[in-house]
């Protein structure tokens, strides 16, 4: 038996990107990993160091402090506009390059910077030197921002405030890195392999508000609207996503469109979010895991769900039945104490019994009284 999760990924990646290279991965908020593609293909983290940066600075100066320099509010523009609020200098938000010059310069120090991104993608994350010397070439515009913001005392040093920023931005990474990194955010906060918090519940939830408003640009509000998965983009070809409480995904393919974006990233992520349910407006709720007990009854393999059935908890019912195959030629699927039954979800659980009984194996599915949510799977 196999989990249908990489067969899936392969398809979407086939459908969305039409040369080379090109990379989808998940990671889960319990520490699942499936991927497709070009998965070893290392490119730099770019804008998408943004979130957490920001998520550094709050953590390190308290949320008042980053507020009173770094607004929340979309700004409709262009990430590399020239725009400050006119009374009190504060970038609209931290998603624009304004305001992760801002964040740079609050935070002060790169080392910090590339430590608690490497601390959330589990390696350490080394700079591209190239291009790092690419960019400096080409930071005039980010250096006026910069002057703009010490003239109203956001920052105090303009030029290393640019220099920790490019920094920042070049740091080499692939889609699995960056997938550990979003799941950490889902995670609210902790990190799914070790289960060290590396930022506050709250820090994490203020991160993920900004993505999703601000996250993808002029282009923000076409994509809540649309995919509805915050989200945070780079011109290197990569796109990060969020599902609070189950997955974060990362996609990657270099040809952009107006807005900077990854073409095929976005293609990628669209299907992500109608096949998978991943539109945070969606009804349901997250749930972790949806076994709650496995047990062998009169020789049945008995695989108790609860809770919600959702993308990540059926993922969580195929892991353990890979790790775990069951001890009898007869396995149930009860399905009776759960409560949302989301459409990936049912799709996902009647693959399972499909694949089970490919493999040799009976499966019956029970259900609360009168009820039969997974269709003709029911017996």
């Amino acid at each position: 038996m196999r989990s249908p999760v990489p067969e899936y990924l392969d398809d979407v990646l086939r459908a969305c990107v039409e040369e080379p290279p090109g990379a989808i991965a998940i990671t889960t908020v319990d520490d699942a990993h499936h991927g497709a593609g070009d998965l070893e293909h290392r490119f730099t983290i770019q804008s998408m160091s943004k979130p957490f940066a920001y998520a550094l600075a709050i953590e390190e100066l308290g949320w008042d402090a980053v507020h009173e320099r770094i607004d929340v509010e979309p700004s409709g523009e262009a990430f590399n506009e020239i725009s400050l609020d006119s009374e009190t200098g504060r970038p609209h938000n931290a998603m624009i390059n304004a305001g992760a010059i801002a964040t740079a310069g609050l935070i002060g120090s790169f080392e910090k910077v590339a430590e608690f991104l490497s601390a959330l993608a589990g390696r350490s994350l080394e700079v591209d030197e190239e291009a790092l010397e690419a960019e400096g070439e080409e930071s005039h515009r980010n250096l006026a921002l910069a002057h703009l913001l010490a003239a109203y005392e956001i920052i105090d040093d303009p030029v290393e405030a640019v220099e920790h920023y490019l920094r920042q931005c070049a740091l080499s990474v692939d889609v699995r890195d960056l997938a550990a990194m979003a799941a950490v955010l889902a995670n609210g906060g902790v990190h799914p392999d070790s289960g060290e918090r590396l930022m506050g519940e709250r820090t994490a939830r203020q991160v993920l508000s900004v993505m999703a408003t601000c996250g993808m640009y002029d282009d923000a509000g076409d994509w809540l609207s649309s995919v509805g998965i915050p989200a945070k983009s780079g011109v290197s070809g990569g796109i990060i996503g969020v599902l609070p409480g189950q997955v974060g995904v990362a996609v990657f393919s270099p040809g952009l469109d107006d807005h900077g974006t990854s073409e095929a990233g976005v293609e990628m992520m669209r299907r992500l979010s109608e096949d998978m349910g991943m539109h945070l407006m969606n009804p349901g709720r997250p749930s972790r895991s949806a076994l709650a007990d496995v047990r062998v009854d009169d020789d049945e393999s008995v695989y108790v769900l609860s809770g919600d059935l959702m993308f990540a908890s059926a993922e969580s019912l195929f892991r353990h039945l890979l790790d775990s195959p069951p001890e009898t030629s007869t396995v149930v699927l009860d399905i009776g104490r759960v409560g949302v039954v989301s459409d990936v979800g049912r799709r996902m659980a009647l693959e399972a019994k499909s694949r089970l009984e490919q493999d040799g194996f009976t499966v019956r599915v029970v259900d609360a009284d009168g009820e039969d949510r997974l269709g003709q799977a029911a017996g």
